[in-house]
Parts: C-alpha cells; sequence; structure tokens
C-alpha cells in the first residue's frame, strides 16, 4: 500500500471530494484537519473517505483534561477513521485516557479502533520558536521525551519531522508508527514548514506514513502528481 496520505486542507466539500477522487488510486489514505471538521463535521469525513474509499487520518490534534478528551475520542469512533491525532503534551493521564477509550469505542459501535498519534513538536516551530514558549529549544530533545512517554501510554505513534525519525526509530522500535509531514519533493519551497525532506528520503530513514499536502493539491493535475510522488517511491497504485 502507498504511505502517501494526502493532506485535504479546505473548507470546501466539494474542493475536497474532487481531491479525494482525484487522488484516491494513488495514494494510502486522506488527512483531513481541523479546518475541514469544523467545516463540515462527521459527515464531511464520512462522505470525504467514502469518495476516495480510503483509509482517512483524522488531525484534529484533541488536547483537554484526560476525561473530555477520552470522551471525544469515543464519540468519533462511529467514523471509522484510521488514526486521530492528539497531543502528547497533555501528559500520560490523558493519552492513557484516550487510548483506553479508542478500545471502548470500537467496542461499542462495532467497528475496528483508530489508531493513536501524538503529536511531539509541530514541524512550523524550530528552536526560536521553542525557546519563546519556554520549551528546552533543542527539538530533538523535546520530541524524543514525548514520543517517549506516547509509547508508554498507550499510543500507537506519533507525528514527527523527518529529522527526527532515526533517533525515534532507535527510541520506540520499529513497529511504533511515524506518520511523517512537512514533504516536499525536489524543487518545492517549504512554505511554512520548518523541517522539511523529500519523500524518498522521508522513507529511506524509515517513515511508516508521509503526509503531503500543497504539492499534490495545488498542482495543475493533482491525480498526475500523487501518482509521480507514488512512483518515486516504488508505488504504481495504492
Amino acid at each position: 500500500m502507498s504511505p502517501i496520505f494526502v493532506a485535504i486542507d479546505t473548507i470546501s466539500m466539494d474542493q475536497a471530494l474532487t481531491w479525494a477522487r482525484a487522488v484516491g488510486p494513488y495514494v494510502g489514505g486522506l488527512k483531513l484537519g481541523l479546518e475541514f471538521f469544523a467545516n463540515n463535521g462527521p459527515h464531511g469525513v464520512h462522505e470525504v473517505g467514502r469518495a476516495a474509499e480510503k483509509p482517512i487520518f483524522l488531525d484534529v490534534k484533541l488536547h483537554d483534561i484526560p476525561n473530555t478528551v477520552a470522551a471525544a475520542v469515543r464519540a468519533l469512533c462511529p467514523l471509522e477513521f484510521a488514526y486521530i491525532t492528539i497531543h502528547a503534551s497533555g501528559g500520560e493521564e490523558m493519552m492513557r485516557a484516550a487510548a483506553e477509550a479508542a478500545e471502548e469505542g470500537a467496542e461499542i459501535y462495532g467497528v475496528a479502533p483508530p489508531k493513536l498519534l501524538g503529536v511531539t513538536v509541530l514541524t512550523s516551530l524550530d528552536a526560536t520558536d521553542m525557546l519563546a514558549v519556554g520549551q528546552d529549544p533543542d527539538v530533538g530533545t523535546q520530541v524524543g521525551r514525548l514520543a517517549s512517554l506516547a509509547k508508554e501510554s498507550g499510543l500507537d505513534g506519533v507525528v514527527c519531522a523527518a529529522p527526527e525519525i532515526t533517533q525515534l526509530r532507535t527510541v520506540t522500535g520499529p513497529d511504533f508508527v511515524l506518520m511523517v509531514p512537512g514533504i516536499r519533493p525536489a524543487g518545492w519551497g517549504e512554505d511554512d514548514q520548518k523541517r522539511t525532506v523529500t519523500p524518498e528520503q522521508a522513507m529511506a530513514l524509515g517513515a511508516s506514513h508521509l503526509v503531503i499536502g500543497r504539492p499534490i493539491t495545488q498542482a495543475d493535475d493533482p491525480g498526475e502528481a500523487a501518482a509521480a510522488i507514488a512512483r518515486s517511491l516504488g508505488v504504481e497504485a495504492a
């Protein structure tokens, strides 16, 4: 299966469906984030997943007290998404509550439990940004700390930038999911991502999945852009 998850970053249902249908044959799944979910809700998530016939990575980055995050995860289970994000900085108790809620929700609704991914350090942040908010400016140290805590708390993986992949594989082992955003094909600018690599580099480092947005969705032909990246990774069809 293709490791590519296309970031569908739009509030428009029509645009999301168009992109989903175009890239579906060439990718492993779709990522839907806060802006889409806020405008289209659970129904929108279901419709986009059905259009592409692909798994959904629901990137809503839950972060609240343990009971609230657990209730949210449980309530989202009927959508049958493949992955959901929660902030690892919410702490061990919150993450454990979310992991338990995923299993409970899956049993209640008769679906497969979603995999939970901890958000470590956003790829839009660098050392200067980290220092400004009072955190360790060594991004790698902070990512490693949070990833270890996420694994100990029962999460299935983390979202991380490519430069941290090698370190995290050492810390978390080969089976922990590393979902890697900030992927830019050669020749594409960084935009607001500050820690980027090419798809080929990320996979060689040990990424599980790649999150790719604008290089695909802003292309003249999103389907061909997705297909070209898939071919560069030796994947002809998803």
